[in-house]
């Protein structure tokens, strides 16, 4: 039997990315990945002639010289159909009646929202300096746990004398949990500049970065292997080793592995390590009580041709201003309060086909049916579907009058449906809930207490392309070094 370098469970973003970076680093790669489709959250899935993305909207700081690109052209993900959106507002926020815009470049940035606020400008002007030097910071530092123990929302309410301005920044922060109480700067940080450095998305859909990750892998000679759900990960007989030796998959072939690195959910990952000796009693405890973030629920769109003209940009809408109030409770009944409107770049033309919506969902909302499996959970549950989506298109038609009439197919995902689909606990969107409050409990390093088991993915630091490419890094720079990491990340 083969003894691969790296044993990888889970083809999700993190899994592939360390995958693609070990094997061209000259390392036997083997990833083992659950589903019939790679991908994770990264994967489309088609209904009829259309495909649709499951996490992948857009992505910030592709542009020459930026963190990304760099990295992006390492595993040849720079030469996918990027379309660049628009530098005058990237992302459009309406809240209160009024649509403001988020401009790309600092200075712009600055300038534009400037015009509305005239005598912000100054704190507006610390607040992306602030942005600059979490962006520098180097992931797993001290600086970045300072960041990470201080609190967003208390920092932008002492930075601001207009507090509407505290909503508005975090406007497009659908794509994490806005906490009062605990949400970290550096996670509220990152989750904003590099967007505001630049912004993308893909004409086409999100599957095409996967299939790019799979080619580079076994370009490379890794190899991914499908429909091989690990049920177990062995230690070795020799108790004294106090490592991994082999993952054992639910059809019954066994992987042998130097390294084993887990793109699964903590929890998950150390439910699958049966020997007692490895890990102690207290940290399994630990891993059952972490909080995982909240879900969401999308609603995947076809429109009418030659009725919706494309636009360059995201939209985020609000029924409220005070749009830091999430705390991660609610149920099927509470009203949809918040959406981001994002469309696909049309193939030809000046009209898109294809409309997304998102709004954020908590457990509580599907709790009623968390026992049921995908296509039959009733025709309650399809009733709720229906009337979310109608909520979110409802709170849409109030940036694009009469979206509605345009939608001829409409698809609907909820928390349950990443769960089933993600093996993602309660089909938590985020990953693992950070806490400003109680860091240490609630992050964890790459390095697991097992020596040669090492973890990766959205649970460990931060979510998001950027997050979970750096946490990747990271992860592999256990194995390479810091120096071939630097490399990769300052090559030209």
């Amino acid at each position: 039997m083969k003894q691969h370098d790296v044993v990888i469970i889970g083809s999700g973003l993190g899994g592939l990315l360390c995958a693609a970076v070990l094997a061209r680093q000259g390392m036997s790669v083997l990833v083992l990945e659950r589903q019939a489709q790679p991908g994770g959250c990264m994967q489309s899935y088609t209904r009829g002639k259309y495909a649709f993305d499951t996490g992948l909207h857009y992505v910030g700081g592709l542009a020459e010289g930026q963190r990304l690109n760099t990295i992006f052209s390492y595993v040849g993900l720079m030469d996918l159909p990027w379309q660049r959106l628009d530098a005058d507002g990237f992302d459009r926020i309406t809240m209160g009646g009024q649509t403001y815009a988020f401009a790309e470049g600092y200075q712009h940035f600055v300038d534009t929202l400037a015009e509305d606020f005239p005598t912000e400008r100054e704190a507006l002007r610390q607040y992306v300096e602030m942005l600059r030097v979490n962006e520098e910071v180097a992931f797993g530092s001290d600086e970045a746990f300072r960041f990470f123990g201080m609190n967003a929302y208390q920092y932008l309410s002492d930075l601001f004398k207009r507090k509407e301005l505290v909503s508005i920044l975090a406007g497009s922060a659908i794509k994490m949990e806005l906490r009062k109480e605990s949400l970290p700067l550096f996670m509220f940080a990152h989750g904003n500049s590099a967007f505001i450095q630049s912004s993308w998305r893909l004409r086409g859909p999100g599957n095409m970065l996967v299939q790019r990750l799979l080619q580079r892998i076994q370009a490379d000679g890794g190899q991914v292997v499908c429909g091989a759900e690990v049920e177990e990960l062995l230690a070795d007989p020799d108790v004294s080793q106090k490592r991994i030796v082999a993952a054992r998959c639910s059809n019954g072939e066994v992987y042998e592995g130097k390294t084993f690195i887990s793109d699964v959910h903590p929890a998950l990952t150390f439910q699958m390590v049966n020997a007692p000796h490895l890990l102690k009693k207290v940290f399994r405890r630990r891993m059952d009580m972490m909080e995982n973030t909240g879900g969401m629920l999308t609603v995947s769109m076809v429109v009418k041709p030659h009725t919706l003209r494309y636009f360059n940009h995201n939209k985020f809408v609000y029924r409220n201003t005070d749009i830091w109030n999430t705390d991660g409770k609610g149920g099927a009944e509470d009203t949809v309060d918040r959406v981001m409107i994002c469309c696909r770049p049309p193939v030809s033309g000046d009209y898109t086909e294809q409309v997304d919506l998102l709004t954020p969902m908590t457990w509580d909302c599907c709790r009623k049916w968390e026992q049921t499996t995908v296509a039959h959970r009733g025709d309650d549950y399809l009733a709720m579907k229906e009337a979310k989506a109608q909520e979110c298109i409802a709170l849409a038609e109030t940036v694009i009058p009469r979206l509605g009439d345009m939608v001829v197919a409409k698809y609907v995902s909820t928390p349950l449906t990443y769960r089933d689909y993600n093996h993602t606990p309660e089909g938590s969107a985020y990953g693992v809930r950070k806490d400003c409050r109680n860091l240490y409990m609630t992050m964890l390093p790459p390095q697991s207490p097992i020596g040669n088991l090492l973890l990766t993915g959205q649970n460990l630091m931060l979510h998001g392309v950027e997050g979970v490419t750096m946490t990747a890094l990271l992860t592999c720079s256990l194995l390479l070094g810091k120096e071939p990491i630097q490399q990769i990340m300052t090559a030209p």
